[in-house]
This record gives C-alpha cells, structure tokens and sequence, in this order.
C-alpha cells in the first residue's frame, strides 16, 4: 500500500513539475527578445529623419521606423562613445558614479561602481534573460564581464543566431560601425556627390567640407546594409516575431568637429527608433517630446517585467502616464587627453551651456588634430580667410554661459547669452542646470593625479597640453611652463628664459591671471590674452616661476595692442619700471607694438607682475610677454 501511495505521488510529482516547467517556459517565451543596434558616431541624416539626401538609400533603418515609432528628438547623455555607453549601462548620467572621464581604469587608477549598483545587462541577466555583446563595450570603470554578459565578442560578426535562438529570452547588443564605416570602398554608384550636400553653417563652406558631409551619409548607408544583414538573421531565425528591435547612436558624426565630443546639438542628438511586436510596441508613430537615451535603459526593464532601479535617471517611454520631459542634459569631461568639463541642458526650444574651464578655446588640441578637416580651420584661422563668425566659434575666448534659439539656430551659431530679450530665459535655464546638477557631479574636482600622469604623455591619441597636467611634471628650467609642455608646443624646455606666447589652445593664459576679479577671463582668440581695462585699470601676475636671471637678461618685450597713451608698468624684483603705447603702427601687425621693459635681475625670478592704466574700459590685446636681448630676438 505504501509503495503504491509513493508510484502515485512520483506521478504526481511528475506531472506537477512537468506543468510548472512548462508554464515556466511559456513565462520565458512571453517575455520579448530585446535587440539593440548601437550605432557609433552617427547623425540623425537618414531618410526616416526627412533628410532629401539619404531618401530611399538607408531602407532598413527607415523600414524599421515605417512599423515602429521614431524619436525625433533623442539626446544621449554625452557626446563620446565611453561616457555615453557607461552612462546607459549604469542607468543614469555618467557624472552621477564617476564615470564621466572618457576611458578612464585603463591604466593603474581604476574607478568602481558604487555599492549595490549593477549594470543594465546583469540586470537583465539576474531576471532570467541570456545577455550578448558583439562589438566594442568600452566602459569607464572594473565590472565584471562574466556577471554582465552570458556571451561576449569583440567582433560584431557573424552572428551565432543559433545559439541565440537557444537562449531565449535574450538581451542581446550589437555595435555598428555607423559613421565609423571606412567607405573608401562602397560602391561608386552609391556614394553621395560632394555637389549635391548642404554643409551646416557652423562649418566651412569649401570642398573638403563637402565631402566630409558626404562621406557620413555614405558611412551611414553602408551602416544600413549590415543592419539589413542583422534583421535578415533575425528573419531567418524565426526571431523577428517576438524581438522588440531598437536602434539608435552614441553621438554625431566623427568627422565633423563639432557633432563628436562636443555637447551640442550636433553631438548629442542622435537618430532612435523602435520596433517590435505588441503588446510592447504601439502603433506606428513618430515622438517629438524630448527623450533622453537613459530612458531606453528603464524601458529595457520595463519590457522585461524586471523592477527599475532606485538610481536609475530614465522612465518608462511607453508608461501610461509618461511625463514629458522639461528638459534633457549632457556632459562634457576629459576626452582622450584632453580636459574640459561642459554642462548642458536643452528644453523645448532652447540650449544653456555652461563652460567651466575658460582657459583654453573651443577646438583645444585633440586626437583629430593631423586630419584634414581640422588642419583646414587651422590653416583658414591662420591666414585671416576663416570668417569671423566662425573665428569666433573654433578659435574666440570661451564664454562661461552660452544660450541658443536652437529652433531657428540648430547650428548654434548665434550666442543669445548677452541679450537682454532673453534675461527670464536665460535665468530659468541656469535655474534648471543647477537644479540638475544639485543631484551630484563627480566632475566638480580634477582626476587623480596617478590617472593624470597615464593620461599625459604617449598615448596614440595625442598627449595633454592642459594645466591639470602641470601638477605630475617637472618644470627643470624654472620658466613657469613644464619640460613635456615645453616640448609638444615646439620650445626648448632647458633654455631657461622666459617666454610667453598664448599660442596653446590647451592653455591659452600659459599661467598668466588677472588679480581684479572684475578684468574677468583674460584668454582671448587663440594666440592671445585680451581684456578690458575695469574702471581704467588691470593687472596680471604669473607666479610659480624660478627663473635663472643669467638666462635672463637684457629686456622683458611685451608685444601688445591698447589704445594710444595706456601705461604698462613691470614690476619685478621690487623695481617698478613704466611705459606708454604710442599710436597704433599699420602693415602686416596692424595695431600690436613691443613695449621694451630693461631687465638686470641678480636673484631668482619667482614672479613676474603687469599693471595697466588708461581709458575705462579700453581693450587691450597682448601677443607675448618674453625675455630678449633685442627687440630683432
């Protein structure tokens, strides 16, 4: 009897555990494959986006939009693949968890996650989905990839969608090459006629322009046909029923200097679109409310009936009761060797910038610098041909607050930040910066000075010619500038004499600050320091000298341009020696003269000290401060 009652228990048991397998199973297979297309440096130029040149010629991408629903105005939290990526996987903006230095715990400093935070695919993984990364990952801190991806590869083909198909329910992320793409051999037939493209106005207007401008809507048609070749897979998988599809990019184009790595419009909006099956997706539609590419990471959830986080930033963008967004913000921080911190918050129709170090220009030294489109503005700069405007834009003093009419200016090329028309605007956007920023900023202090010393020198992309730098260098000659600055801006780092040329984007000030807060930011257009007489006087200072005096002798030549009977007066080594500009000379330095200081110092030079008086409020415009025993020199 009791063996019988145990077979009829084991039946039991049997169909029980079949039952709930079973059930199990049909959960999993309810749950929807989640896919996304991560498209590097790639702008919204499909013909999806209502853009005439890519019409019919990017049929996959806008397949996908003719059945889903298109973000028209999707923004990414940072305009560089490492931050923006990191700042996804986290759920929330990169300057919230250290995360905002552009591949940063690459060398011997390594930065981790805040405890108890996991990454959005571990997530998904813990709640039961097989996770996959074919591509780049490009991280900015220690995770742990077995615990993040069941597979990971850096190729993003072929594809095993076999193995995908036996791992269901999957999140899985593929990397394309978006504007990436070497296209130099793309068929001719299909590539762009430079003619036929419009070059945005924030650009030159020259050839090379326009074939840069062409080279991306190439680089993004051949983006489209491995993304067919992916949805082909999908296809032929029997995947495509129950996968929600999404892609979307990581910033603007690569080759244009303002879309990447600059906090723009061009570098932060970015194309988006969604596809899928319902109940997930609805109807086929086209958003214009404001998006912030953090909310794909708390949709991914969402789709997977996991909980979303506490810290997460993002909000379902399918909730039934969404509230649209007042805003979205990004971030700006060191990218590759060069350091800048930017923040910025784009509304409805507005952008606030705020630049927080105004020390160096706008198109600073970077890992870009040898490529023709670059060389091209620095070249137009150099021989007076760059417009002003656009001299003003790449090459002009860095303002600490810029503001955009960004619907009737997409190109950001009229700075509204002075005109009174816009003062309420103006103060609520500041208000709203500070009220985003409120909730934490790890960029508010430099890097560690271990990650500085990586950072600076040697490194493929470039090597740092920005202050921060200066605290892990050694400055052999005592002239204030350090031996490794010295030598990658062309100078001798063992002459020991004291020379000052404001030719470095990086530095602009090369050490120099006014005393009187009221002279404000003395780093003019690149090659110069300029600024206005407050109240009829300034006065600089460049401390941290220890120059040799026998390297320094004869006299101390200022080339500058103020107005007639301005009054410079050196002040070194307890001695006051004066001089007055005459009338501006004309030819090839229009306006700059040297004013000649006679120098016989005996002691160490330790600092130096320029003070100016003349007519309120006059300009004036310093070319170099330098030691020389001629004027000739």
């Amino acid at each position: 009897m009791k063996h019988l009652s145990l077979l009829a228990f084991l039946a039991i048991f049997s169909v029980f555990t079949a039952g709930r397998s079973a059930a199990t199973e049909k959960s999993k297979q309810q749950q929807p494959n989640i896919l996304w297309l991560f498209a590097e440096d790639t702008s919204p130029w499909m013909g999806c986006y209502g853009d005439p040149i890519n019409e019919g010629q990017t049929p996959h991408i806008d397949g996908l939009a003719a059945k889903g629903v298109r973000f028209s105005r999707a923004y990414v939290p940072a305009p560089v693949c490492s931050a923006c990526r990191s700042a996804m996987m986290g759920g929330m903006n990169q300057i919230r968890f250290n995360a905002h230095e552009h591949r940063s715990s690459r060398g011997p400093a390594k930065l981790h996650l805040p405890p108890n935070v996991k990454l959005l695919p571990q997530l998904m993984k813990d709640g039961g989905y097989f996770t996959f990364n074919l591509g780049k990952d490009d991280y900015n801190f220690v995770w742990d990839n077995a615990a993040t991806y069941s597979l990971q590869s850096k190729r993003r083909s072929p594809i095993d969608w076999d193995q995908v198909k036996a791992n269901q329910p999957f999140f899985g992320q593929i990397q394309t090459a978006g504007g990436k793409n070497n296209t130099t051999k793309f068929p001719a037939d299909r590539k762009v006629d430079p003619k036929t493209v419009t070059v945005p106005p924030d650009y030159p207007q020259n050839d090379l322009y326009r074939e840069t401008v062409a080279q991306h809507y190439d680089a993004i048609r051949q983006d489209d046909d491995f993304i067919g070749q992916v949805l082909e897979g999908l296809q032929a998988a029997g995947l495509a029923e129950n996968t929600i599809v999404v892609y979307f990019g990581d910033h603007g184009a690569n080759n244009l200097v303002r879309h990447k790595q600059m906090p723009t419009e061009g570098g932060l909006h970015v194309p988006f679109v969604v596809a899928g099956p319902s109940p997930w997706i609805p109807a086929t539609s086209v958003r214009d409310d404001l998006v912030n590419l953090l909310d794909l990471s708390a949709t991914t959830l969402t789709w997977a009936k996991l909980p979303v986080p506490n810290w997460y930033e993002g909000q379902d963008l399918f909730a039934q009761k969404l509230v649209p967004r007042e805003y979205v913000a990004a971030a700006k921080d060191r990218l590759d060797h060069t350091i800048d911190r930017v923040r910025t918050i784009r509304t409805d129709r507005y952008r606030y910038t705020r630049n927080y170090k105004t020390d160096r220009i706008f198109l600073q030294p970077q890992y870009r610098d040898n490529r023709p489109f670059l060389q091209n503005l620095h070249q137009l700069y150099q021989s007076g041909e760059l417009s002003p405007k656009l001299t003003e834009i790449y090459f002009g003093e860095r303002p600490p607050e810029e503001f955009y009419d960004v619907q009737e200016d997409p190109s950001q090329i009229n700075n509204l930040i002075n005109d009174p028309k816009y003062a309420a605007e103006i103060e609520r956007h500041r208000q709203l910066l500070a009220q985003w920023l409120s909730k934490g900023d790890a960029g508010e202090g430099e890097e560690s000075e271990q990650e500085l010393a990586y950072q600076a020198n040697g490194k493929k992309w470039g090597e740092g010619v920005n202050p921060e730098y200066e605290v892990v260098r050694t400055d052999s000659d005592g002239d204030g500038l350090s031996d490794d600055w010295e030598r990658i801006n062309q100078r001798d780092p063992k002459d020991g004499r004291l020379q000052f040329h404001f030719d470095c984007g990086g530095w602009q000030t090369e050490g120099w600050n006014a005393t009187q807060p009221e002279v404000g930011n003395i780093a003019g257009r690149l090659g110069y320091l300029d600024f206005v007489l407050a109240g009829g006087t300034a006065t600089l200072k460049r401390d941290g000298l220890a120059a040799d005096p026998q390297n320094n002798q004869g006299q101390l030549v200022v080339t500058l341009k103020a107005p007639p009977e301005t009054k410079v007066t050196l002040i070194s080594d307890g001695k006051r020696v004066s001089r007055t500009t005459q009338a501006q000379r004309t030819g090839q330095h229009a306006g700059f003269q040297p004013l000649l200081f006679p120098i016989n110092w005996r002691d160490q030079v330790t600092s130096l000290e320029l003070q100016f008086t003349g007519r309120e409020d006059a300009l004036v415009e310093v070319d170099s401060i330098e030691v020389a025993n001629s004027i000739e020199e």
